[in-house]
């Protein structure tokens, strides 16, 4: 699975967009009934940000702003990092565990054409991914020791 390109993992039932002048209420309830994490914010036909559901607590609930008038242009995470759609799923979730986000935007030629969540790993091939970093991270570590010891 982790080898596989993202184009062929992300959901594409959950690519949603809205624009920077939408209110948040309005794009929370486009989340809910899609059951998806995130919304891709574009202006035209490229992204300009994206707003997520810990973007909803965090930005808005959290600060006691009015879901209501509250533009996502106001709080939306702007130039979001992104991926092709060519680059391998487990290339995306160690970009999304490094940077401490659980979306993605996948572009092509400048357009949005998807998004990528962590939330596709979470089924048994996790653990096998999970397992293999650790066992790079523990062997890495031998051969600097190997190395230190020997020199």
């Amino acid at each position: 699975m982790f080898d596989q390109s993202i184009k062929s993992v992300m959901d594409r039932k959950k690519f949603l967009t809205a624009g920077p002048g939408e209110n948040v209420s309005t794009a929370s309830r486009l989340m809910a009934s899609k059951n998806a994490g995130a919304v891709l914010v574009v202006e035209g036909e490229r992204l300009v940000g994206i707003f997520s559901e810990r973007d909803a607590v965090f930005r808005v609930i959290a600060r006691g702003l009015d879901p209501a008038t509250t533009l996502l242009s106001e709080v939306m995470t702007p130039d979001p990092k992104t991926l092709s759609p060519g680059t391998s799923y487990g290339h995306a979730l160690a970009l999304m565990h490094e940077n401490g986000f659980r979306h993605v935007p996948v572009v092509e030629d400048g357009r949005p054409v998807g998004i990528i969540s962590s939330r596709n790993a979470m089924d048994p091939d996790m653990e096998e991914f999970v397992s293999e970093a650790r066992r790079r991270e523990y062997h890495a570590g031998r051969s600097v020791d190997r190395r230190i010891s020997q020199g």
